[in-house]
């Protein structure tokens, strides 16, 4: 991948950056830091192409960057006391069909099952 070309220029005692306000379309996807296709996919579409002489296309850059502020303002999290008015947070319960009362059914089938056990080992087979 190439760099864009970027140029200083001297204000006072400092040098500021000039980027260029026409990106080539080969360097339009590096700027927005995706992929060609991707590019061509998403972004490409919203943009609005220029011609440079007979086969160049390049975008403005104050229009890439309005697309990245609107896939911003898109994606952004709410703020956390917002969060706390959502009721996405429930109370759940820890078996989805409930609870029933009375009696836990459980350890009566233990017993039940351990009496009948114990008759089968003590019951003697018939003499025939």
């Amino acid at each position: 991948m190439q760099f864009m070309p970027t140029k200083t220029f001297k204000t006072s005692k400092t040098f500021t950056p000039l980027l260029p306000r026409l990106i080539r379309i080969k360097d339009a996807p590096f700027y927005l830091g995706m992929d060609k296709n991707r590019f061509n996919q998403e972004v490409r579409p919203q943009l609005t192409e220029m011609k440079i002489g007979t086969q160049g296309i390049a975008f403005d850059r104050l229009d890439l960057d309005a697309w990245v502020d609107d896939l911003k303002s898109r994606s952004e999290q709410p703020d956390t006391h917002q969060l706390e008015n959502i009721e996405w947070q429930k109370d759940h319960r820890d078996s989805p069909k409930g609870t029933n009362s009375g009696i836990s059914t459980k350890s009566s089938k233990e017993r039940d099952f351990t009496k009948a056990l114990a008759l089968a080992i003590l019951k003697k087979p018939n003499a025939t």
